[in-house]
C-alpha cells in the first residue's frame, strides 16, 4: 500500500452468510458483501470503496457458485476518504 495512508487494516472478511444466496449470484454477491464490509469497518462513504483485481481474482476463482468462505484484506483509508484494498 501506499506511504500516506492515514489508516491502514488487515480485515479476515467472513463470507458464509453468502450460501444463503443462489449458486449463480454468490460470487457477485460476495463481491458486495466485501465492498460493504469495507465501507462499514473503515467507516467510508458509499462508493470510495476501490477493491484491487487480486481480490476479484480470488473471489472468482472457483467460478460464481463457489466463493471462498472467508478472505483476507489490506485496506488502506487515505485523507481524501477514499479506501484502497489488496489481498493481504
Amino acid at each position: 500500500m501506499a506511504d500516506d495512508a492515514v489508516k491502514e487494516q488487515i480485515y479476515t472478511i467472513p463470507l458464509r452468510s453468502i450460501k444463503q444466496v443462489p449458486r449463480w449470484k454468490r460470487a457477485s454477491k460476495a463481491m458486495i458483501a466485501i465492498r460493504a464490509y469495507l465501507t462499514k469497518h473503515m467507516k467510508a462513504e458509499p462508493g470510495m470503496v476501490k477493491l484491487d483485481k487480486t481480490i476479484n481474482e480470488k473471489v472468482w476463482e472457483r467460478g460464481t457458485e463457489k466463493p471462498p468462505l472467508s478472505i483476507r484484506v489490506r485496506a488502506a483509508k487515505f485523507e481524501d476518504g477514499e479506501v484502497q484494498a489488496e489481498l493481504a
